[in-house]
């Protein structure tokens, strides 16, 4: 891919960009949050379409002018958003669009046995007639990967594929990874986790404000140098954290089961970041969820500064001060097709809305000031909020709770597809609202994140608190013996 401009309505989001993939090589791509990695993926899978440049493949030029082009080309991605039909099966998700047909009818016996097939050399523990919305959000992942797999392809992209994995599951996807190397297949591979890189990539080229800023093979530099070139900066003071005594306890949870969860119990105090740490699977989003009245309680007992919690209204919580920022953000935090204004004022209409009097002007000073408290990096508030990227998107949704002035803000994998530079800032964030005397419950598979900004940390394991760690406690050996009860 040489010299690709490609410009949005106030964006403009790739200025020149390139990228070289050899046969049988991992290539990662690396940026900051709208550095144009994404737009990158997306213009050579076509689903976006390029105002300038050239794509050649073994030496010829190619025309993509839309994903069946991409696909025929052998060029498959797998999104950071999944992009799966819930209530179809696995193998119908696989093949859609292509399921094997006998006599005019889809042949099912031969789509669910050559999705199986597929499955089983991944090693994944998984049916292949399972509905996906039955699927955790990691299942669903590894669904998007075997489906690229599927393609035969010559290039597969993974946009942040193991940002929902356990590391079981990455393990077994870098095997598969390893594997596509070996029969000649370039991957081109995005990921925030700088550790991963020496794991399974064999060159990395830098994107800056859709810029090429460099290639170098991954052998012969090191994550001080790429982050650096990422930010064009100095990242210090990575994770920032202040300990404060804890003041009075916010909220207490005794014996909470749901049909996800059994007999949790714990409190999280004012001023406190309480990690939740475990395997996926473990049952620390159930947990909040049950919390919260999004999913129902059948024993337990939640209170919020000593008063009961109701358990039937979602809205209850909201009304007591509680926010609710989801690990999946595109669909239960966001309206991407609206603007960052519409999605951060949404939750505090009555701040600026009065009978049928709309005062425009608080309406976008609150935007403006939440914009700039987090960086939000964006033309203007009326920007679709879909054509952010996604560390802004999130960004967004985190100032959308804060107008609302919580006092309890549950935060499920803050950080999930964030560059090092906007981690650093959010990092900064919650610990100045923890100061303020904020509490935050933090659900994080990120294990240096966990010990790094939680006061205590409460590991779970299938279902169940298997332990509750004080922070003179926290390492990462501590907190999987727990998780694994080794």
């Amino acid at each position: 891919m040489t010299n690709i401009h490609k410009r949005f309505p106030g964006v403009y989001a790739l200025k020149g960009a390139k990228l070289r993939l050899k046969a049988g090589e991992v290539h990662a791509l690396v940026g900051e949050n709208g550095s144009g990695k994404s737009t990158l993926l997306n213009v050579l899978g076509g689903i976006l379409s390029r105002d300038e440049g050239e794509i050649r493949m073994n030496g010829e030029a190619v025309e993509i002018q839309g994903v069946l082009d991409a696909q025929r080309a052998g060029i498959s991605i797998i999104h950071q958003e999944l992009v799966l039909v819930p209530y179809l099966s696995i193998a119908e998700n696989i093949y859609i669009n292509r399921e094997p047909m006998k006599n005019g009818m889809v042949d099912y016996g031969t789509l669910y046995e050559n999705a199986q097939k597929f499955i089983d050399e991944l090693g994944l523990d998984l049916d292949a007639r399972e509905k996906v919305v039955r699927l955790t959000i990691a299942q669903q992942q590894m669904v998007e990967i075997v489906k690229a797999v599927s393609f035969n392809a010559k290039i597969v992209a993974m946009d942040e594929p193991t940002s929902s994995l356990s590391d079981k599951e990455i393990d077994a996807l870098f095997a598969n990874i390893r594997s596509l190397k070996a029969r000649g297949i370039g991957v081109i591979y995005i990921s925030h986790r700088l550790s991963e890189l020496t794991a399974i990539a064999d060159t990395v080229t830098v994107l800056r404000d859709g810029e090429m800023v460099a290639t170098k093979a991954v052998s012969e530099t090191n994550n001080d140098e790429i982050v650096r070139l990422m930010v064009g900066r100095e990242v210090t003071n990575y994770y920032t954290r202040t300990y404060n005594p804890p003041g009075e306890t916010m909220l207490k949870v005794e014996g909470l089961s749901s049909n996800k969860v059994k007999d949790v119990s714990f409190e999280v105090h004012r001023g406190e970041i309480l990690g939740f740490a475990g395997l996926v699977g473990a049952g620390r989003t159930e947990t909040m969820k049950a919390i919260l009245g999004l999913d129902e309680r059948t024993k337990g007992r939640v209170t919020l500064l000593g008063k009961p919690l109701d358990a039937r209204e979602p809205m209850a919580a909201y009304r007591r001060g509680i926010a609710y920022i989801p690990e999946n953000r595109r669909e239960e935090g966001i309206i991407p097709l609206q603007t960052i204004r519409f999605n951060m004022t949404l939750k505090v209409l009555g701040d600026f809305i009065k009978g049928i009097r709309v005062d425009r002007s608080r309406e976008r000073e609150i935007t403006d000031r939440y914009i700039r408290e987090l960086s939000v990096k964006t033309p203007s508030q009326l920007a679709r909020l879909q054509n952010l990227s996604g560390g802004n998107q999130q960004k967004v949704i985190i100032a959308s709770w804060l107008a609302a002035r919580p006092e309890l803000i549950i935060m499920d994998e803050p950080t999930r597809g964030i560059d090092v530079g906007a981690k650093a800032e959010i990092y900064a964030l919650m610990n100045d609202l923890a100061r303020q005397g904020i509490a935050i419950i933090m659900i994080s598979s990120e294990l240096p994140e966990i010990i790094n900004m939680s006061d205590r940390v409460v590991v779970m394991r299938e279902g169940t608190v298997s332990r509750v760690l004080e922070r003179p406690q926290l390492s990462q050996e501590e907190i999987m013996k727990y998780a694994v009860n080794i």
